[in-house]
């Protein structure tokens, strides 16, 4: 699969159009030679290996509290850590953790296909897509018009239950996030047969290994209502924290108009359109470093750990080019998601016009 890489200079859009290089050139000198880029090996083990360490003692936990509905309590903890397994397949996915693609892949495989049940090249290619131009309504897969819809041209063309789905989005959205976990591994199952056949026979193997284990995991040490309501937690919490973690980063920011594109260099194209989020230590931990949303766009295979490093640098940079920079609390982020989905869902026709 590509991988997201940093550009060294921005691609000229459009004949006639002025290259935006002098804007992003400086700010990615500045990152190369203060060692921004350079990988952070020993920081990715010891956090791979706790994870991995928290995830087993779970797993443990679960087994030896047996046929109980104390189980549940561990569902909250094990949708955490799975959370925190996914921002690993992230991270694997933009080459941020080791220089060659074959060990990212394998990194990737590990933590998505067999810790998680969730496509690790579905989702790197559907990422990168969306990396290469955030916002876009044509290019960009998290904006197409799905369960939910991002633009007023998108809400007018709602019909039916899709269309009552749109009206109330807004107050819709987290509830649906409980769904998402379940609609990952739908996605990656569908997307299988898109995969080169040696490709989708390994991720195929590891997807079906992780739903083996998985199911007789909680079958073996519980009977199967309790299992599903396990099941049914877990993956409700964890689509709710991926979700969340998310959400904040696109929503309600600038989308670049298709005809009128040519104007947007990589910088202006990352920065206009992403929103970081404030905070500290516990802030970066629980969104995964994602809330370094600018700076990640920026440079996708930054290590996560730079993010923070790199951020005064960009800042700056934005400051010394009148370029709004984007920031925000937590909450505020939501309600400015919010805020957007509200007034796309009022675009939506009333029935019978």
């Amino acid at each position: 699969m590509p991988q997201a890489t940093v550009p060294s200079e921005p691609r000229v859009l459009a004949r006639g159009t002025a290259p935006q290089g002098s804007e992003f050139a400086p700010l990615l000198r500045e990152v190369r030679r203060q060692g921004l880029l350079e990988r952070r090996r020993g920081w990715y083990t010891r956090m791979i290996t706790v994870n991995l360490l928290a995830l087993t003692a779970v797993v443990t936990a679960i087994a030896l509290a047996g046929n109980t509905w104390w189980s549940l309590l561990l569902a909250p903890p094990l949708a955490v850590l799975s959370a925190r397994t996914a921002f690993v397949g992230h991270d694997a996915g933009h080459a941020q953790i080791a220089t060659g693609r074959r060990a990212n892949r394998a990194l990737g495989l590990l933590h998505g296909n067999l810790l998680l049940g969730m496509s690790y090249a579905w989702w790197n290619d559907k990422h990168n897509r969306h990396h290469a131009n955030p916002n876009h309504i044509e290019k960009d897969p998290d904006v197409g018009a799905g369960a939910l819809v991002w633009t007023a041209e998108q809400a007018a063309e709602r019909r039916g239950f899709a269309r009552w789905v749109t009206r109330h989005q807004a107050r819709l959205f987290f509830p649906m996030l409980l769904l998402e976990g379940i609609a990952l591994k739908v996605s990656s199952v569908r997307d299988l047969r898109r995969r080169p056949g040696r490709e989708r026979a390994v991720e195929g193997a590891l997807l079906a290994l992780h739903a083996i284990g998985y199911g007789a995991l909680l079958l073996t040490c519980l009977p199967v209502g309790k299992a599903i309501m396990f099941a049914l937690l877990h993956q409700a919490l964890f689509g709710l924290h991926l979700g969340m973690a998310f959400a904040p980063n696109h929503k309600g920011m600038e989308m670049p108009d298709p005809a009128d594109e040519c104007r947007w260099g990589h910088l202006r194209r990352q920065v206009l359109t992403s929103r970081n989020v404030r905070g500290g230590a516990v802030t970066d931990w629980v969104l995964g470093g994602l809330n370094y949303q600018i700076e990640h766009h920026l440079f996708p295979n930054m290590p996560r750990p730079h993010l923070r490093l790199a951020q005064p640098l960009v800042r700056q940079h934005c400051h010394l080019l009148g370029l709004p920079y984007a920031e925000s609390g937590l909450l505020d982020s939501y309600r400015q998601g919010l805020r957007h989905m509200q007034t796309v869902g009022r675009a939506v026709p009333n029935p019978g016009r």
